[in-house]
Formats: structure tokens, C-alpha cells, sequence
């Protein structure tokens, strides 16, 4: 039995690849294509119908971070002329959640940059923004915060807060290529504080920073075993003044394929698509669905523009997909 077919097998029962089966999707060419995608079509609808998961962002807090992750553009270590500014106020992040609402977002996720939430300020604004949030939609209440304390999870929590976000970004074998200003077990330790305080848990990474296919799999392996709620996709995008400014090793359709093995590998866990997409698959971006994604970010991202809201939704329809605004 080929690995496509151990793939549909395992992915149909919900068992999903191991680690060592999902190296041998390594092995087939980007010639293959269509005969990866109809497989992971097939798993992606066993379990996930004909649903499309809608999540959206706003950028709370912009820049001066210090962490030296050789992808972003807004560390402090590089100059990349990315806007910089301190905790929006609520309001401000209210009315963003009230734009992402009316375009038909099911989960909204408030971004700040840095290692973490470290004050009170900044907290209290983040508790007022979810109360507000709560009052006026019905989309989940995400935050990305970087590595947050129990207590400020906690007090998040009881503000509303319902998902946390926070991506591995890459395998633990890698990371140490991308960032030396946190150690990997501290995105680990948080995801898991998260998860014991029954938070649903978006984690995934960015793929072309210049890992190996092994360390894809590596990565999805280690998600599996965190058992987040949903796995974020991105894509490279470079960033003029990063130490990858001239990184990207994907093609479109080797994109592809990472979202394919991801959902050979969670069979069951939500795959949502984001950062990166329309540089990254260009004229195949409507293959994601295909791929084994069941979610895509719509709108902007943190800061790049984004593809448009309205065509996305527009495409989600035509291929006979139902966005929701739940999970």
C-alpha cells in the first residue's frame, strides 16, 4: 500500500500519518499534485463537511519587540519601516472587530507584538476591548499575546477571552535559526497553560524560513502531540530589513503540499490558511480547500496587506463551500 493511500485510510478513520509515514510524503514530486489533493480532499470532508472557518486580526500593538525572529518585520533588531505604536485603546479595537464582523468573520483575534503582555495597562485595555467584543458580536474573542502568565490568562479569561494563539512558529530542531531570544519549551509551557485552562488553542508556524521538509513534519508531529485546537498556516513572506529579506523556498505548489500533510497528519484538527497566502500560491490559492484546509483568514494580516475579504468569500461560495462562524 502506497503512502496516499495509507494517508486516506488513517486520515478517513481519524487516526492520522505518524512521524515516520508523514516523512515518506516527502518523497512525491510536485508532479503529483492532483493525486495528493484528492485524497486530502476526501479527509477534509470527512470530517470537516463543507464548512469554511472564518477568523480576522487586528495589529493592537505594533513593533518594538524584542525578539530577534529572523522573519519579522517588527523587531527592534532590524529596520524594516514598520508603523510602530504602543496598545491601541479599546474602542479602536472594538471597531476593527466590528469591520471583520460585518465581513463575516467567526473568530477575531487581537495581536500585539513583544515577548508578552507585561502591564497592567495594557491588560486592562485588552479586558475592556473583550468585554466590549462580547456586547457587541457574537464572534469568539481570540487573543495572540505572546507567552502569557496563568494569572493573565486567567483574568483574560474571565474578561471573555475564549481562544489563545500563539504559534511554535517552527520545528524545535530549527528554532534556534530563527530566534535565540526565548527558548522553544516557553511557546511550549504557554500553549500547554492554555490548554489546561480549557482555552480553544490555535497553534502552527511559518513554513520556507529555510527548514527541511523532515522539519515540517517534525513540527506537525509536535502539534499533534500538544493537541492544539487548530494548526495556522503561513507562508514566508519577506520583509525588507529581516535577515530573510531574500528568504522563500516554497513553490505554490509545495505550499500546497504542506497544507495537505498537515491534514494527512491531524486529520481532525481545523487547518486554518493565513499569513502569506496570496504571495505564496498565487493563481493555485483556491486550491487550499482542496489541500485540507478548512479555514482562512480573511482581511489584512499584521503587516502585509491581505487578499480581498469579499472575493474570498465570493470563492468559498462558488466552489459549493459554506463559511461559518463557528468551529
Amino acid at each position: 500500500m502506497d503512502i496516499l493511500n495509507i494517508a486516506l485510510e488513517k486520515g478517513l478513520s481519524g487516526e492520522g500519518l505518524s512521524y515516520d509515514e508523514g516523512l515518506l510524503l516527502n518523497n512525491i514530486g510536485e508532479e503529483s499534485l492532483f493525486e495528493v489533493i484528492a485524497v486530502s480532499d476526501r479527509v477534509r470532508r470527512a470530517h470537516k463537511s463543507n464548512k469554511i472557518n472564518l477568523c480576522a486580526i487586528v495589529n493592537a500593538k505594533s513593533g518594538l519587540c524584542a525578539e530577534d525572529c529572523s522573519f519579522c518585520a517588527q523587531s527592534s533588531g532590524y529596520d524594516t519601516g514598520v508603523k510602530q505604536y504602543p496598545m491601541r485603546p479599546a474602542s479602536e479595537i472594538v471597531a476593527a472587530a466590528k469591520r471583520a464582523d460585518e465581513l463575516g468573520a467567526g473568530e477575531f483575534s487581537i495581536v500585539t507584538s513583544g515577548t508578552k503582555v507585561s502591564t497592567e495597562a495594557d491588560v486592562d485595555i485588552l479586558v475592556d476591548a473583550l468585554k466590549e467584543m462580547n456586547d457587541v458580536s457574537e464572534m469568539e474573542r481570540c487573543a495572540s499575546i505572546g507567552i502569557a502568565s496563568r494569572d493573565t490568562l486567567l483574568r483574560l479569561k474571565e474578561a471573555g477571552l475564549e481562544s489563545y494563539h500563539h504559534n511554535l512558529e517552527t520545528a524545535r530542531s530549527f528554532f534556534p535559526n530563527v530566534c535565540t531570544t526565548h527558548e522553544y519549551d516557553e511557546d511550549i509551557d504557554s500553549i500547554k497553560a492554555a490548554k489546561d485552562l480549557g482555552f480553544y488553542v490555535c497553534s502552527g508556524g511559518i513554513f520556507g524560513l529555510g527548514e527541511s521538509p523532515a522539519q515540517r513534519v517534525e513540527l506537525a508531529a509536535t502539534l499533534r502531540e500538544l493537541n492544539v485546537d487548530s494548526v495556522p498556516v503561513n507562508f514566508l513572506d519577506p520583509r525588507p530589513g529581516t535577515p530573510l529579506e531574500k528568504g522563500g523556498n516554497l513553490t505554490p505548489v509545495r505550499s500546497l503540499m504542506v497544507i495537505a500533510m498537515l491534514r494527512f497528519m491531524m486529520p481532525t484538527t481545523n487547518i486554518v490558511v493565513c499569513g502569506g497566502r496570496p504571495k505564496n500560491l498565487g493563481g493555485l490559492m483556491n486550491l487550499i480547500y482542496a489541500a485540507g484546509a478548512n479555514g482562512v483568514m480573511i482581511g489584512d494580516y499584521l503587516t502585509t496587506p491581505g487578499a480581498d475579504a469579499e472575493a474570498d468569500l465570493a470563492t468559498i461560495k462558488e466552489l459549493g463551500l459554506d463559511p461559518v462562524r463557528s468551529h
